[in-house]
């Protein structure tokens, strides 16, 4: 909540001065409700806030799908090779971090495969199942993302059940770990 003075804001923790009054800086978290609107402090509410990954500052949804890029006066824009320049969508922009997300689980285990390369040495059964694993994470993931009809069922996906649990498909745990 946020607490205006005269139609000005009043900072929390702050000392402030009404008249010839002053007032030390926590007096406005230990005042009554009462105390405030005597000396005519109102309250609030503060700014909605939107997850930026859905949601421009605004409120208004991201689009979901790539578009190409057009100028001010909807011609098509093309970068220095002609092709067209496209504005990834929220849903390519998440697969995108889900491909970075899998990559950096399995690059923690890349050297059993670079060994097997050039040594011949097995790679251990519970590695190879952990990285059959997050690559099928990954996938799952994408398509729950891919499956996503809206914006309100993205912002589900990435949300919690009742109980806590995550919607989405979670990465297996680090045999390591």
């Amino acid at each position: 909540m946020a607490f205006l003075l005269n139609g000005k804001p009043l900072a929390v923790d702050v000392p402030f001065t009404v008249g010839d009054i002053n007032y030390p800086a926590n007096w406005l978290r230990l005042s009554s409700a009462q105390e405030k609107k005597d000396l005519g402090i109102t309250e609030v509410a503060d700014a909605p806030t939107y997850d930026s990954r859905f949601y421009w500052n605004d409120g208004t949804a991201r689009a979901l799908d790539d578009v190409n890029a057009t100028d001010e006066e909807g011609n098509l824009l093309k970068d220095e090779n002609g092709n067209q320049v496209v504005t990834l969508g929220v849903k390519s922009v998440l697969k995108a971090q889900e491909k970075a997300t899998a990559g950096s689980l399995l690059a923690k285990y890349d050297w059993y495969v670079i060994r097997k390369y050039e040594a011949s040495k097995a790679i251990p059964t519970v590695i190879k199942t952990y990285r059959t694993a997050v690559r099928t994470a990954c996938l799952t993931r994408e398509t729950e993302i891919d499956n996503c009809a809206n914006t309100a069922a993205l912002v589900t996906l990435y949300g919690t059940k009742d109980d806590g649990t995550p919607n989405m498909t979670q990465y297996p745990v680090d045999p390591n770990a």
